[in-house]
């Protein structure tokens, strides 16, 4: 006996060894003609074991039912070589509404991770005759009779349910919650796909998930009844207002395989009403989650140098040098780090000397996303050019910020730094992109001239004439319009709105142009976070919103003010929205993508447009 199994248990080793690959392939196979009414199976059949089958969908057919899900396989062994088959099939069952010709749309799923298609058909829907309706009628009942044998166990809303649910439910503004949607199932599950995200008015969000880790699952005893949890998303909400605000419900399509339960007729066929023999149905199922309502409380009046920041923070200052030379440019930096609404605190304002050019500083973003929340840092780099020599003192810089676990605002404050400014080359001027270029004219001294000179005697005095008096008082003229022009420049230099306004839509540009060329890398987390940044970043700098406080409802009114046609105002928001949905709807195609860059493009050049 131990001899005769190790024989069995060879030759099956042996075949598992030899088995010759076969190319996937889906084979759809549908009647060429049917009468108006007349009901029929469209079957997809796959080659090998498929993952993620898409059901198509068909139009100018009634959908009856389906699919229903058999598989087989054979195994052959001729001359020494083993082949081995199997298929796994769809049936869906339709019927005819009316005459035409139509197409059987083309059905997708995965093997070993490659996409396989199968071809498509065509139908011709005639007219029923006589035979064609008592045969249809003949089917009707057949199928009834089948469906009546073969019925899937139905869902209930206890078997398969999605929940929202938070760590908190009362929270000041801007305070961080993190919502977590699960899927409660009792069957399997084989795909499910989000129709809808929710869009939560009144909240800045951001996506917390990670594709490389896929749905965490783990077991769940609800009410006695013993679950598989699957989370499927999580997200983290900064509320940018007070009040009960409401967290949408979400909306998902599930696809659950169900085996099919057989009536018991007494034959020998009973033998094979067993789990391993038994065919499986696909259920589609909507599900809708729950809501939540989150009360947020209004902060305490801030004080004047509040950034806008909600969470535990931590700052840092540096600078690359403390000795320089006049004209020479250094650069200061300034770190915020911790957890909480990272993204939304705008510019730090630093008191720089005077005698300081001071450039636009430019952001580094460092913001990491994980189950548990936001974190991470943003780093604030300006450019500085002192521009005569000496010492001077860089202040400490300061950040008010408020921390929902102490209810205080708190206060975080730097190093001040001691520059020594060496007297430098006074024709020295360091260019950068965000300044005019300067450009000097050099002249040497002119060489001796040889030769006999034409000298010629002056016929008329130039004292005391027009032209004089003109060359002597124009550079006076000339120096006064230097300093009404230089207190004009350091006035617009401390007005950084306007300085925002008038650069809003070169930014926003400029971060589009990035946009695309992540676009062409096929880098679609950093193409999503300059899109966003561009629109949001230009519509703070064009409207002088804060960040902290932009909203849908916000940029609503603000276009309203500024009499923009509605129109455009509709197509802005619907803009927005989409944008914020294609952040967190994972696997875009590059023509998605490719349009959600045109509708920003488009978008800021309709807002200049109305603005002119």
């Amino acid at each position: 006996m131990k001899r005769r199994s190790l024989i069995i248990l060879s030759v099956f080793m042996f075949m598992a060894s030899a088995i010759v690959a076969q190319e996937a392939r889906i084979t759809l196979r549908a009647p060429a003609e049917v009468g108006v009414g007349q009901q029929f199976a469209v079957t997809y059949e796959v080659n090998a074991r498929p993952t993620d089958f898409k059901t198509p969908t068909f139009n100018n057919f009634n959908f009856l039912g389906g699919p229903s899900q058999s598989s087989s396989s054979s195994t052959q062994i001729i001359n020494g070589n083993v082949t081995r088959s199997m298929s796994i099939s769809y049936t869906y069952y339709l019927s005819a509404s009316a005459e035409g010709t139509f197409t059987i749309p083309k059905a997708t799923c995965r093997v070993d991770g490659r996409v396989v298609e199968s071809n498509t058909a065509q139908i011709k829907v005639v007219k029923a005759s006589d035979s064609q309706q008592q045969r249809s009628q003949g089917q009707g009942r057949y199928r009834q009779q089948v469906q009546q044998q073969d019925q899937p166990t139905q869902i209930d809303d206890n078997t398969l349910f999605v929940k929202i649910s938070a760590n908190k439910t009362n929270v000041y503004q801007g305070e961080e919650i993190i919502i977590t949607y699960r899927i409660y199932t009792q069957v399997n599950i084989s795909q499910y796909q989000i129709d809808k995200l929710p869009i939560n008015k009144g909240f800045w969000t951001e996506d917390l998930g990670d594709d490389n880790t896929g749905v965490q699952q783990y077991e769940e005893t609800i009410n006695g009844k013993r679950y598989l949890v699957g989370e499927i998303r999580k997200a983290a909400l900064f509320p940018q207002e007070s009040g009960l605000l409401t967290i949408e419900p979400l909306q998902l399509e599930v696809l659950a395989q169900l085996p099919s339960q057989r009536r018991r007729t007494g034959s020998i066929f009973d033998l094979f009403d067993d789990a391993f023999f038994n065919t499986h149905q696909s259920v589609k199922k909507t599900l809708v989650s729950n809501s939540l309502k989150i009360n947020v409380k209004p902060l305490p009046t801030p004080p004047d140098n509040f950034t806008g920041g909600v969470g535990n923070f931590s700052l840092s200052a540096k600078v690359d040098t403390d000795k320089i030379k006049a004209n020479e440019a250094l650069t200061y930096s300034l770190t915020v780090t911790g957890t909480g609404n990272l993204m939304l605190i705008d510019d730090i304002d630093v008191k720089f000397p005077e005698v300081f050019e001071v450039y636009d500083p430019k952001v580094v973003p460092n913001i990491k996303h994980s189950a548990g929340g936001v974190s991470g840092s943003k780093t604030f780099e300006w450019i500085l050019i002192p521009r005569s020599q000496g010492n001077y003192k860089i202040p400490e810089a300061t950040l008010v910020f408020f921390n929902p676990k102490t209810k205080s605002y708190e206060t975080k404050k730097t190093q001040s730094f001691n520059i020594r400014v060496d007297k430098g080359d006074a024709n020295a001027m360091t260019a950068y992109s965000s300044k005019s270029d300067v450009k000097l004219l050099n002249s040497d001294i002119n060489y001796i001239m040889t030769g006999n000179p034409k000298l010629t005697q002056a016929k008329d005095s130039f004292f005391n004439t027009l032209l004089f008096w003109i060359l002597l008082v124009l550079p006076m003229l000339l120096a006064v319009a230097v300093v009404v022009y230089g207190r004009k420049l350091q006035e617009s230099r401390k007005d950084i709105g306007s300085m925002k306004l008038r650069k809003a839509t070169s930014l926003a540009k400029k971060r589009l142009r990035r946009a695309e060329a992540y676009l062409t890398q096929n880098d679609d987390e950093k193409f999503y976070i300059e899109i966003y940044q561009a629109i949001w970043g230009y519509i703070s700098d064009k409207f002088t919103i804060p960040l902290s406080s932009l909203s849908t409802e916000t940029v609503q009114e603000c276009l309203e003010t500024k009499n923009v046609d509605a129109s455009i105002v509709e197509k802005i928001l619907k803009t927005l929205g989409d944008v914020n949905f294609a952040r967190f709807a994972p696997g875009d195609s590059s023509t998605k993508k490719q349009g959600i860059y045109e509708q920003a493009l488009q978008m800021i050049l309709d807002i200049e447009k109305q603005l002119k």
